[in-house]
């Protein structure tokens, strides 16, 4: 057992022989140990590191028999962390201070001069008791993560995604600030979501904010609100975004494409929890939990000055890596049957399935585009194929794909290398004749918006 796996014990008690007493024999027990004299010393050893069990005399300085030290020593290590297994240590003629202990968390209680091998027993009971409890709260974290509305169709089987899944556990019940890192389209909006609905701001606001699609003009006005008059259009008063999200949580996606002259104003929002509306001088205070998300390198763009270090840390208290499609490939089988049977649902076309050549293609490609292009090459064969057995020319996953809109439109080259123009002229065709000419659902369906559809009909000449 390497030094960093084995178990943590707090030892706090004034005499320096039962100190070293206990930690040699501890230690040749394979624990770590950690030894203090007194109440003061035990509170800041454990503010600084997490311990796995602690150890706790009840009487110190004041006097020897009334343990109120040692009951106030447990109540603050309580307060600090009330996972923290805590056994206090007593002489025989107190045992009714122990029990009193007990009462106020104490997991159980040792006499002086104690038993080595139940001194041991009572530690590991309290140490295995500890860690099932915490792993029956992330199991219970796990499961409301899986039973809110946004997840739906949320699938984590691969190996990756479980150990996300874990960690998502551990901090959703928080109100630590996430920083969710990922490729385009691998779904940190549905994990920003997650963590919202798994904490203990479910029930107050979840407001999303596309960073990349706010003016740098109209910033603060977007963020912080403004008051009427405060410049030309101000008709009226209007809240902010963060006012919107107070007592909720707050989803900045594609935080990398903050302005740099915007980057101070959110940072001290973040660190006071203050601001002030456009044009007003009062001050309001607002209580949100801070998610953000991006695919940039943000350790790059400090370096290259486009993104404020000081700000990178207010957001990354805590990262999570989303792994992209391509590292998680057990779950593109599930992923794609889930999104056949909603689009098949949809589309009045239920009971389609995939061939066994469909299936491997889609195992078998990159997804450059992750869950969002799978989501758009699904839906596009259920809506296109002619017949109700999807195979692998279903999909257009070969090498000709061409990359159309927001969502990874795939078009097969065939025996003659084709043009980009003359794929996504095609495409276009293809989503207006199958949808009848129905410009919001070819849209959709191409994965762009509908004033993009029309742009692309006016340069190919298509009415």
């Amino acid at each position: 057992m390497s030094a960093s796996d084995r178990p943590h014990i707090l030892i706090a008690d004034d005499q320096r022989d039962v100190r070293e007493a206990l930690r040699l024999l501890l230690k040749s027990e394979g624990w770590n140990c950690t030894a203090v004299d007194g109440p003061a010393g035990a509170l800041d050893a454990a503010q600084k590191q997490r311990f796995d069990v602690a150890l706790i005399d009840l009487n110190y300085t004041r006097d020897t028999t009334s343990g109120a030290e040692g009951l106030e020593l447990l109540r603050e290590l309580k307060k600090g962390d009330e996972e923290l297994p805590v056994v206090v240590m007593t002489a025989w003629g107190t045992i009714h201070v122990a029990v009193e202990a007990m009462r106020h968390g104490a997991g159980d209680f040792i006499e002086k001069p104690w038993d080595n091998q139940r001194l041991m027993c009572v530690l590991a009971n309290q140490r295995a008791l500890a860690r099932a409890r915490r792993r029956g709260q992330r199991l219970q974290v796990e499961n409301s993560l899986l039973r809110g509305p946004a997840a739906e169709g949320f699938i984590a089987e691969a190996p990756s995604m479980r150990r996300l899944l874990e960690r998502l556990a551990r901090v959703a019940p928080s109100d630590a600030n996430v920083l969710i890192l990922g490729e385009n389209g691998t779904g940190k909006g549905v994990i920003a979501r997650l963590l919202h609905d798994a904490s203990k701001r479910a029930d107050a606001s979840f407001v999303k904010v596309n960073m990349g699609g706010i003016p740098e003009t109209v910033f603060e006005a977007e963020m912080f609100g403004h008051v009427r008059g405060a410049f030309t259009d101000a008709k009226s008063d209007r809240i902010g975004r963060f006012e919107l999200a107070d007592g909720g949580s707050l989803f900045l996606d594609e935080i990398a494409n903050i302005p740099v002259a915007q980057q101070p104003k959110l940072l001290r929002v973040l660190e006071d929890g203050e601001l002030e509306r456009v044009g007003s001088s009062r001050t309001l205070k607002v209580d949100v939990r801070l998610i953000s998300a991006t695919n940039a390198d943000l350790p790059a763009e400090v370096a290259n000055g486009t993104f404020r270090k000081d700000l990178l840390f207010r957001l990354n208290t805590v990262e999570l890596h989303l792994p992209a499609l391509r590292e998680r490939g057990e779950d593109i089988p599930l992923l794609a049957e889930s999104f056949l049977e909603r689009f098949g649902k949809r589309y009045q076309r239920a009971g389609m399935r995939f061939s066994p050549s469909a299936m491997n293609a889609l195992s078998a490609y990159a997804w450059p585009g992750n869950v969002r292009e799978l989501s758009h090459a699904i839906e596009r064969a259920v809506l296109m194929a002619a017949s109700d057995v999807l195979d692998a020319s279903s999909l257009n996953l070969d090498s000709g794909a061409v990359a159309v809109g927001a969502g990874a439109m795939a078009m097969p080259s065939g025996n003659r290398q084709v043009t980009v123009e003359e794929s996504e002229k095609q495409l276009v065709r293809q989503a207006l004749e199958k949808t009848a000419g129905n410009i919001q659902r070819a849209a959709a369906l191409l994965g762009l918006s509908r004033p993009a559809l029309y742009r692309r009909m006016e340069k190919y000449g298509i009415e």
